[in-house]
Parts: C-alpha cells; structure tokens; sequence
C-alpha cells in the first residue's frame, strides 16, 4: 500500500510539480483531479519535479466523486483552514488519502461537509490567510510518514 495525496484542481503548475517530487520521494501516489489550471506538458510543471517523474505514481480524475467511486474503501483527510482539528490530531494509517484544494479557493464547501469528520488544519500565524499547497502537501505527507516509522525510506 501507500499513501495518496489528492489535488482537486490545481493551479499553479510549480506546487504540482514540487508535490510530485514529494511524491517521488515518499512512495506516495499522486492524483490530479481535473479541472487542471495548466497544461501536463508545462514546462514549470515539469521542471518543478526535476527528472523524478518517472518515479511518480499518478492518476488522472474527471472529478473528485470519482476518486471516492474508485477508492471507496479509502479513509480521507481533507486539509483546510476551515477545521477546528489540527492535521498532527488524527492517526494516520497506510493507504490514507489526503485531500487539497486548488491554491485561490481550497476545497468547496460540499466536499468539506461530507468529509467534516476528518477535515485537518495546519496552525499558523493569523498574520497569513494560508500555507503554500506544496509544503502543506509535504508536511501532512512526512507526519503520516513518522507515524508509520518511514516505511520502505532509508
């Protein structure tokens, strides 16, 4: 098994790609749900994630009921800064989904009611609206990572 890490229409071709280095790194697979806001062959995408995208495990969605039809049995975590409970209160398991949303809205609010139970924060100054995607991407990767004690990572 492994993690996942799911972009609901991403923005910004740099964060995606900087996410699949990650990605690379980590073992975790990476799934773009469409509406892309660039294209796959974007030049920033692809230099963002260097020349590890052929280590990279991704998946293409039409939309994010997709991704919930496809992986059904999945426990899903959806990072917001509209949640009371921070990302380091839940307990991670392998498999795990994590959920972000595009970089200018987030995720929409009936994606965050149906996974109220499990949407996560990360705390932070009130002096920024947000953290940049990637490095939410990456934090919220390496705890469930240290929880699991870096399987299958030297």
């Amino acid at each position: 098994m492994a993690l996942h890490i799911v972009l609901v229409e991403p923005e910004i071709p740099a964060n995606t790609g900087n996410i699949a280095r990650t990605c690379a790194a980590t073992g975790t697979h990476l799934h773009l749900v469409r509406p892309l806001g660039f294209r796959t062959d974007d030049a920033t995408l692809k230099r963002a994630g260097l020349d590890y995208w052929h280590a990279v495990n991704i998946e293409y969605h039409d939309s994010f009921a997709e991704v919930l039809e496809k992986y059904s049995e999945g426990r899903f975590f959806y990072a917001t800064t509209k949640a009371e409970k921070r990302y380091s209160d839940f307990d991670f398991q392998d498999g795990d989904f994590f959920v972000f949303g595009k970089e200018t809205k987030g995720l929409s609010a009936d994606i965050l009611e149906a996974g109220k139970e499990t949407k996560m924060r990360m705390p932070m100054s009130d002096a920024v609206r947000s953290l940049n995607l990637s490095n939410s991407a990456a934090i919220i990767v390496y705890e469930a990572l240290r929880q699991l004690d870096f399987p299958n990572l030297v």
